[in-house]
């Protein structure tokens, strides 16, 4: 597996955003629709942004869509999740996905952790 650290995860981000910014260009009432329909869906409600941030890393876990897991990683942490809140978001996870949703919590989304806080430290 390829040695994580913070610039290679901030990377993995910057390559996301830089995607998104040249399909906007081509499509820009789509982004535009998408980013107000995600900012609606991640918005305080009768579940907390926490909350919700927990549930997109499990469903981004399950579905071994790492730019996903490195985004709600960051996201969870931003949000105040507990290391330990975000394993047990990743054992339900792996309780539906099994081992691949297993395998993405213990590596990938654990280097996350490790490079985000490192990172704000």
């Amino acid at each position: 597996m390829e040695q994580r650290n913070a610039s290679t995860t901030e990377k993995d981000l910057l390559r996301y955003k830089e995607g998104l910014g040249k399909f906007e260009q081509s499509m820009p009432k789509i982004v535009d629709t998408y980013n107000k329909f995600t900012e609606s869906c991640f918005s305080e409600g009768q579940l907390s942004q926490k909350q919700k941030q927990l549930i997109a890393l499990g469903i981004s876990t399950y579905a071994k869509d790492e730019y996903c897991m490195i985004y709600h990683t960051k996201g969870c942490l931003e949000q105040g999740c507990t290391q330990e809140e975000i394993y047990e978001a990743l054992g339900v996870s792996a309780a539906i996905g099994g081992g691949a949703a297993m395998s993405q919590g213990v590596t990938l989304v654990q280097a996350c952790i490790d490079e985000f806080n490192n990172h704000t430290h």
